[in-house]
């Protein structure tokens, strides 16, 4: 259902309203080590989303619903709290959408977010867990398919997608 950089993200055929989330992602080891940091972009259906909480499953897993890169920063130190996460969509060779925000300004720190997700679960190979950061477009704007999706973040690169 994850896509690599450069590949094809989906829009679902049966929501109206398509927004992508752009992510910091933490590799982690299978004891729950940040080993390490890459890109994700998590895509949701918002208006299957909006219609009941319940439906969230749907809104936010399915085929090209996610994608990751374009490396791995490998590295034993926390990212630099002044670190930056931006998105650029653009339509037709023309930028539609952009935003930028620090990490620092994410609700939940990263090793809070590793005690959640490891507190009754196993990774015997280790996982990958988005953060979320707040860069979503409003309600007044939804992909389409051609939309290119530029997220970068500093020290890792840009992760960059095309909706199917």
């Amino acid at each position: 259902r994850v896509v690599g950089h450069h590949g094809k993200v989906n829009i679902r055929k049966d929501s109206v309203w398509h927004v992508p989330e752009a992510e910091l992602t933490l590799v982690l080891s299978s004891s729950g080590k940040i080993v390490g940091y890459t890109i994700g972009n998590d895509m949701s259906s918002r208006s299957i989303e909006g219609e009941n909480p319940l439906y969230l499953p749907q809104a936010k897993t399915y085929d090209g619903c996610a994608s990751l890169g374009p490396c791995i920063f490998v590295t034993d130190k926390p990212l630099d709290a002044n670190t930056m996460i931006s998105m650029e969509i653009n339509r037709n060779n023309k930028k539609v959408f952009e935003a930028s925000v620090g990490i620092n300004q994410m609700k939940r720190k990263p090793e809070e977010l590793v005690s959640f997700v490891y507190r009754e679960c196993s990774f015997p190979n280790g996982c990958l867990i988005m953060t979320g950061t707040g860069i979503v477009p409003g309600s007044d704007f939804t992909l389409l398919s051609g939309d290119e999706i530029k997220i970068s973040i500093d020290h890792i690169g840009t992760l960059t997608n095309t909706v199917r």
